[in-house]
C-alpha cells in the first residue's frame, strides 16, 4: 500500500478527507484553534473537558461528526507540554497515533493540519522528512503470509499548511519516503522466516539493490570465503547445508579526495546456537539475528539515492548457525582472516566470529577512516539496557560523539557502555590467541564481546552498536509494533553518513 502526500493551502475542512487531524500542546488555548473547526463543533471546549482531554503526551481525542453530508472524524493529537520547544519524538508518536487511528476505522484520506516546524526547533525540511518517514513506518504491517482481502487503497495524506516553506517541505517529504521505505525493507527481511530468507537470498536482495541504485557489489561464496582464510565465518556456517555468503556493497561519491567510511552488519539468518544449542523457547525469534545486516543493506539503498559526498563500504557476512555432524564444536580452534587464532568454547557466541572476519577484511583492504558495526550480539546488552536503548562501544571519542549525535537526530537512542583497558584480558586463552567467550570473572558480557571485536580493527577508529534488545519485539510504540522487527539502525546509519559528508 502506497502513501501519497499532497500540500494544500485551503481551509482545514475543505479538503474532502475522512479524518481531519491537528496537533495540540498540553493545556492548549481553544481560541487559537481553527475557526472553521469551532464553527463545526462549537461545544468543543466543553466536550474536551468532559473527556478529560487536555493535549497531554500520548493522548488522542476523536470526534465523529457529519460534514458536507458525510461522516468524518475530527482527531486531536496531544503533543504534551511545551518547554522551550516540543520534543520532535512527541510529534513522531502523535503522528503515528493518527495513522493507526485511520487503520482502525478503515479510512484512507487524511487532512493533517501541519504544525509549524519551529514548535519542535527544526526546519521545514526536517519536519517534512519526519512526517513522511513516520507515516511509512506506521503503515507497515508484516502480513506477507496472510490471506489478503484485496482491493486495498493507497493512503492519501493532505498536509494543510500554515506559514511553511513548500519547497523545503517537499524535499523533506521525498527524503522521508526514501528513509521510511528503506526502514520497511529492513523490517521485512528481519520478519521473514528463516526458511524463506537464507544467506543466499539476502545476498541476492543486496545484489538487486546494488543493480537498481548503481552500487558496487561483490559477493563471495563459501569456496572463496575458505580460500581467503575467513575461519570464523566458515566455522559458524559449517553446520548448515546453506552456504555462507560475504557481501560487499560500495558507494562512491563524485567528490574528489573524499573520505571513506565503513559499515559492517551481522547477518546470521538463523541462530539455533549450533552445538551449544539454545533452549527451544529462545530459538523462536532467532530469524532476527541478521537485523544488523538488514539495517546496513537498507541504509545503503537510501544513501545511494541521497548521494552524500563520502565513500561508503558496507560488508555483511551471512550464515546460518546450526548443529550437525560437521558443525563447529566447543573446543575447536580456527584461524581468522587477520591470522589470529580463536578457541570456540561456545558455538552460540557466533556473531563475533563472523564480525571479526568482516572487520579485519575491511580494515586490511579498504582502510576507511572509520568503521562502525551493528549486531544483535549479546543477551547481556539486552538485559542491561532493555528495549529502548542500543549499547554503544568504542574508544575513539570523536567517533562516539558522531554516533551519539546521529542517533539523537535520527530518533534511535543509544547508551554508551564501558570499553576500558581493564577488560582487555577477558578474552585471553591458554591454547589460542583469543577465546570466543570471556573469563567468567569479568562478567559484563556485552563489553567483553566488544573487546573481542576490537582485536580485528587494527588501528582504525571504530565503534560497535549492540542492537540485541532494540531490533525485534520491543514494547509497542505507535510507529513500531510489538512482536515485529523495528528496523533499528537504518535511520542512524543514514544520518551518520550524511553528517560525515558535511
Amino acid at each position: 500500500m502506497a502513501i501519497n502526500f499532497s500540500l494544500s493551502g485551503k481551509q482545514f475542512l475543505q479538503d474532502g478527507a475522512d479524518v481531519y487531524a491537528l496537533f495540540v500542546e498540553q493545556d492548549f488555548d481553544f481560541k487559537k484553534l481553527s475557526s472553521e473547526l469551532l464553527a463545526l463543533f462549537p461545544h468543543l471546549e466543553t466536550y474536551c473537558k468532559e473527556q478529560d482531554f487536555s493535549g497531554k503526551e500520548q493522548s488522542n481525542l476523536s470526534i465523529p461528526v457529519m460534514h458536507e453530508q458525510k461522516l468524518v472524524y475530527i482527531l486531536l493529537a496531544g503533543l504534551g507540554k511545551k518547554e522551550k520547544k516540543v520534543d520532535i519524538e512527541n510529534y513522531r508518536r502523535a503522528l503515528a497515533r493518527i495513522v493507526r487511528f485511520m487503520q482502525r476505522v478503515k479510512v484512507n484520506n487524511l487532512a493533517l493540519h501541519l504544525p509549524l516546524a519551529n514548535l519542535f526547533g527544526v526546519t521545514d525540511q526536517v519536519l517534512g522528512q519526519e512526517t513522511a518517514t513516520i507515516a511509512h513506518m506506521t503503515d507497515y504491517i508484516f502480513d506477507t503470509f496472510k490471506e489478503q482481502e484485496g482491493g486495498e487503497k493507497d493512503i492519501e495524506i493532505i498536509l494543510v499548511l500554515q506559514k511553511h516553506n513548500r519547497a523545503a517541505l517537499q524535499k523533506g517529504i521525498k527524503n522521508g519516503e526514501i528513509i521510511g521505505n528503506s526502514i520497511n525493507d529492513a523490517r521485512e527481511w528481519v520478519n521473514l522466516p528463516a526458511n524463506v530468507l537464507r544467506p543466499d537470498e539476502l545476498a541476492s536482495q543486496a545484489k538487486q539493490i546494488a543493480k537498481e541504485h548503481d552500487l558496487g557489489c561483490t559477493i563471495f561464496n563459501e569456496k572463496k570465503i575458505n580460500e581467503l582464510g575467513m575461519g570464523g565465518l566458515a566455522a559458524v556456517s559449517s553446520g548448515s547445508e546453506q552456504e555462507c555468503r560475504f557481501v560487499i556493497l560500495e558507494y562512491k561519491t563524485d567528490k574528489k579526495n573524499a573520505q571513506t567510511i565503513g559499515f559492517v552488519g551481522k547477518g546470521i539468518t538463523y541462530d539455533s546456537g549450533g552445538l551449544s544449542i539454545k533452549p527451544s523457547k529462545s530459538m523462536e525469534t532467532m530469524k532476527e539475528d541478521m537485523a544488523g545486516g538488514a539495517a546496513v543493506i537498507a541504509a545503503m539503498k537510501a544513501l545511494a539515492q541521497f548521494k552524500p559526498a563520502v565513500n561508503i563500504i558496507a560488508i555483511i557476512p551471512l550464515a546460518e548457525n546450526l548443529p550437525s555432524g560437521v558443525a563447529a564444536k566447543p573446543g575447536d580452534i580456527v584461524r581468522m582472516y587477520n591470522g589470529k587464532t580463536v578457541e570456540i568454547k561456545n558455538t552460540d557466541a557466533e556473531g563475533r566470529l563472523i564480525l571479526g572476519d568482516a572487520l579485519a577484511y575491511m580494515a586490511k583492504n579498504y582502510k576507511p577512516v572509520m568503521m562502525f558495526d551493528l549486531a544483535t550480539l549479546t543477551g547481556a546488552c539486552q538485559h542491561a539496557l532493555g528495549p529502548f536503548f542500543s549499547g554503544l562501544f568504542g574508544v575513539d571519542e570523536s567517533i562516539i560523539k558522531k554516533v551519539e549525535k546521529a542517533a539523537q537526530i535520527a530518533g534511535e537512542p543509544v547508551w554508551r557502555l564501558p570499553l576500558t583497558k581493564d577488560y582487555e584480558k577477558a578474552m585471553d586463552c591458554p591454547v589460542a590467541d583469543l577465546c570466543n567467550i570471556a573469563n567468567p570473572k569479568f562478567m559484563a558480557g556485552a563489553t567483553t564481546a566488544a573487546v573481542f571485536l576490537k582485536n580485528f580493527v587494527n588501528d582504525i577508529p571504530w565503534a560497535h552498536l549492540d542492537i540485541a534488545g532494540t531490533s525485534f519485539n520491543v514494547p509497542d510504540i505507535p510507529y513500531q509494533r510489538a512482536e515485529m522487527a523495528t528496523g533499528v539502525g537504518v535511520r542512524l546509519l543514514i544520518e551518520l553518513a550524511l553528517q560525515w559528508a558535511k
